[in-house]
């Protein structure tokens, strides 16, 4: 089947590329990714993929780069998000809810696009990255594939790629690949911030209440030892006076006698 594979990066392209021509696939990828912020960003996630397709001997095409029509669409839906959050990101980032609807958005812009240029190019089907990554809303992906794949006449070629998440990540490691620590848009850039900060602050808190235990174990055990020497002390002390109360008397005797 002539696919077009929409990639989202390098990494996430590593794996499901390498299963779809494994089943025989005649594959082409197409880099349409309006959501990435800034344009170095953008041009930087390009850059690594063009780069590892062309040893790979795999196309890249690009699609239009319009972070405007995703602002007036995915990035107007996230800020509703953000504002019923009360601005709060990190609720943005862990309330699914909320989440969900600004990336249905954006893979809604970013699939159209993909499948208009597959029925324009004359492939027959159009498939994602995007889901090999766990961090995604995989129904609402195939939904939107095959929402958008029905709308331009092409068949939708979903898979669930999430197992071989791991693989995907061990592999772009070993080849040096630029990997980025967030989805692309500039919420989920604010969201990873805050989430990487405040994994920071646990860990700070963490080591803080290690130390703290341990102070009081060293405290605890400074104690017994204090308490051990008083007792030593006091021991000492007890036999000093009977052994001059013994002396005493045998001073007392030797004079009676």
């Amino acid at each position: 089947m002539k696919l077009l594979l929409h990639a989202c990066c390098g990494p996430c392209s590593l794996e499901p590329t390498r299963i779809l021509r494994a089943a025989g696939h005649d594959l082409a990828l197409y880099y349409t990714n309006s959501n990435i912020a800034p344009a170095s960003e953008y041009a930087h996630r390009l850059g690594t993929l063009r780069t590892w397709a062309g040893n790979e001997g795999l196309p890249v095409l690009e699609g239009p780069y319009a972070p405007g029509a995703w602002e007036a669409s995915a990035g107007r839906v996230g800020e509703s998000a953000l504002e019923a959050a009360g601005g709060d990101v990190l609720r943005c980032a862990t309330e699914a809810p909320l989440r969900e609807a600004r990336c249905r958005a954006c893979y809604r812009l970013r699939f159209e696009e993909a499948a208009r240029s597959a029925a324009e190019r004359g492939f027959d089907a159009v498939g994602t990255t995007l889901s090999v990554s766990p961090y995604q809303f995989i129904d609402v992906i195939r939904e939107e594939l095959e929402r958008a794949a029905a709308h331009a006449g092409v068949d939708a070629h979903f898979e669930d790629y999430r197992p071989f998440y791991d693989e995907a990540a061990r592999r772009s490691r070993a080849m040096g690949m630029y990997r980025q620590n967030f989805c692309g848009c500039r919420f989920s850039e604010a969201e990873a911030a805050a989430e990487r900060a405040q994994r920071k602050r646990q860990r700070v808190a963490e080591r803080e209440a290690k130390a703290a235990a341990h102070a009081d174990e060293r405290a605890a055990e400074e104690a017994a030892r204090a308490t051990k020497r008083a007792e030593r002390q006091a021991y000492a002390e007890k036999q000093a006076k009977k052994r001059a109360a013994l002396k005493a008397l045998r001073g007392q005797e030797r004079s009676d006698g």
